[in-house]
């Protein structure tokens, strides 16, 4: 039994890391309908800013919002760089140019800072704490779970109860009829680029500390793996990112734990599978009506 309570708590633990991550993702397709599959390489180019500034100022916080502006930044640029002039062409273009930029943006951050690993500090401590016994969540665990948790809440005021997040999901789901009413379409788009870069870059400051380091490619199996809880949860549902990320995280932990790591990425792809065959929206996706 304290076998089973150390896996689900190291279970929450990751799944809390991935919640961060798919919550990037969810906001980006709930703002422009699309999968922004340079997600993770953005969120590592702002981790480096983030703790750059960190290591210069000494201050972990005055780092963390170094990397959410420069999040919101960069986000910003390649919408106004490059997706806007893709996007009309259809999804595919904008998947194809995204998969481009990953690359662009690891071989500038390789050529700039090496691609050694570098320490990331953390503003807690993150040795687990023992309840019962058992090692449970550490204060830093404590911290990523609190901050997803913030920024679902963050997110639901913004896209129900704000009219800038009603003219932003109006311009993603019909942007021609929302410019016929007034919304400038362009502006809420660079908008939502910018709010999930900066989401994701809060994510990569949280993720980073979690593995072996920074590096130009730290990111590219929590995007796998958070972009799995996201289309669990479903692509439209912050709370469905949140709930889907602490699932993965919890049947990745009891996979490992009692049947060994070679059959991790399996039981990730049957997971996905099954939803995709039972539920395709996700968990959580909103009821559709059926046109006959």
């Amino acid at each position: 039994m304290q076998r089973f309570w150390f896996l689900t708590f190291d279970g929450l633990a990751a799944g809390a890391v991935y919640a961060a991550f798919a919550l990037a993702l969810v906001l980006i397709w709930r703002a422009a309908r699309v999968v922004n599959f340079a997600q993770g390489a953005m969120a590592v180019a702002t981790a480096y800013v983030g703790y750059a500034v960190a290591g210069a100022t000494g201050s972990y916080w005055l780092g963390l919002a170094a990397a959410v502006l420069s999040g919101l930044a960069l986000g910003a640029l390649v919408e106004r760089v490059l997706m806007r002039f893709v996007g009309s062409a259809g999804p595919l273009n904008q998947v194809i140019v995204a998969l481009g930029l990953v690359l662009l943006i690891q071989a500038v951050l390789g050529m700039v800072f090496g691609n050694g690993y570098r320490p990331a500090a953390t503003p807690f401590d993150t040795d687990a704490l023992t309840i019962g016994g058992v090692a449970a969540l550490s204060p830093y665990d404590l911290w990523v779970l609190g901050a997803a948790l913030a920024v679902v809440v963050l997110l639901a005021l913004l896209f129900t109860r704000t009219p800038v997040g009603l003219r932003m999901r109006a311009a993603a789901f019909a942007p021609e009829v929302s410019r016929l009413l007034g919304v400038s379409v362009g502006r809420m788009l660079t908008l939502g680029w910018a709010l999930a870069a900066g989401v994701g870059a809060l994510a990569g400051m949280l993720v980073v500390p979690t593995g072996l380091g920074l590096h130009p490619h730290a990111m590219d199996l929590v995007f796998v793996v958070a972009f799995t809880a996201a289309v669990v949860g479903g692509l439209d549902s912050p709370v469905g990112a949140v709930v889907g990320g602490l699932l993965v995280g919890l049947i990745l932990s009891y996979v490992t734990g009692y049947l060994g790591p070679d059959t991790t990425p399996l039981a990730v792809l049957v997971l996905l599978l099954a939803v995709l065959l039972v539920r395709p929206g996700g968990l959580f996706s909103a009821a559709r009506a059926r046109h006959v």
